[in-house]
């Protein structure tokens, strides 16, 4: 390794970058509380798990932070870079997924990580990952506009090339490919990122996961007191069922976790609690559903307005 990495300090930045996302998102919702689980995994590490259930704007939240071990890395990371086999391994990150209670406010998700390979006789390998994105369930550009002009500032520091780069990836990286649509309206997404040397790859990773509460909390105050009705409550719960198809089937982090061995909740707390599935579902021609659908999930250069 190029530069000696302080896994303690990591720690810390990644532990008060969680402390932060919760306090601004509990003063938006304005009655919820994060629930804290401090865990520890029995095959090395652990972490702190914070959900919100039931809160006055945030129907389930959920922000953790962990900080895992092991000797052994599963067939999802080994078919994914073979040069890791037989290294022992640590991960740790700050992952997130907020879905709120009115349908016209949309869920978000972000996910920063560091990951270190290391075998006896041989360099360490390390990367780092992460990203951010805006599921919609009813569409309103301005709140695409700002969520992607957040991420380009976000990457404008890097060069001028990141943001495409990683907005490509996140349109490539969420799309539904059983549906044939995109999750939603995109963000950013990367991995494997090390080519800038340590100090400037994990200052990227805090940048990002700043930047996606000061681009959230804005669009959620906007669109939290919205009136809504049953049948605005319906497409969202049908829609959240896209959202569940995918990090279950797709999702490498969902996979990572569970391969390894993690803590099933925590892993599994993307999920929302109500959610619906109805048979050969489909918005009704020339509706607001309908046009959002069409209009809203397929990659569009968001940023440019």
């Amino acid at each position: 390794m190029s530069v000696e990495i302080d896994l303690n300090a990591a720690k810390q930045a990644l532990m008060a970058l969680q402390d932060r996302i919760c306090r601004e998102l509990e003063a938006e919702d304005g009655g919820g509380r994060f629930r804290e689980d401090s865990w520890v995994r029995a095959e090395g590490g652990g972490g702190r798990s914070r959900v919100l259930e039931g809160g006055t704007v945030i129907e389930k939240g959920g922000v953790n932070f962990s900080h895992v071990h092991g000797n052994k890395l599963p067939p999802s990371a080994t078919a994914h870079r073979p040069e890791l086999a037989g290294r022992s391994f640590q991960a740790m990150g700050v992952s997130l997924v907020i879905h709120p209670r009115n349908p016209y406010a949309p869920t978000s998700h972000a996910n920063v990580r560091l990951f270190v390979a290391e075998k006896e006789g041989e360099a360490p390998v390390w990367w780092v990952g992460g990203g951010f994105d805006l599921t919609p369930y009813y569409g309103f550009p301005e709140d695409c506009r700002d969520w992607h002009r957040h991420a380009q500032a976000v990457c404008a520091p890097y060069g001028e090339d990141v943001y495409p780069r990683y907005k490509q990836w996140c349109d490539d990286y969420f799309f539904i490919k059983h549906r044939n649509e995109a999750r939603g309206v995109g963000g950013l997404f990367f991995d494997d990122l090390n080519e800038w040397g340590f100090e400037r790859c994990f200052a990227f990773i805090q940048a990002v996961g700043n930047g996606y509460i000061d681009a959230y909390r804005p669009i959620l105050a906007r669109r939290k007191d919205t009136p809504y009705g049953e049948h605005e409550r319906n497409f969202q719960l049908v829609r959240r069922g896209r959202y569940v198809e995918f990090n279950l089937v797709y999702d490498r982090g969902t996979i990572f976790g569970l391969q390894t061995g993690g803590r099933t909740e925590s892993i599994l707390m993307s999920l929302p609690n109500l959610v619906s599935w109805q048979y050969d579902f489909q918005p009704e021609p020339g509706s607001v559903e309908s046009r959002f659908v069409e209009e809203f999930l397929r990659p569009r250069d968001w940023a440019a307005g």
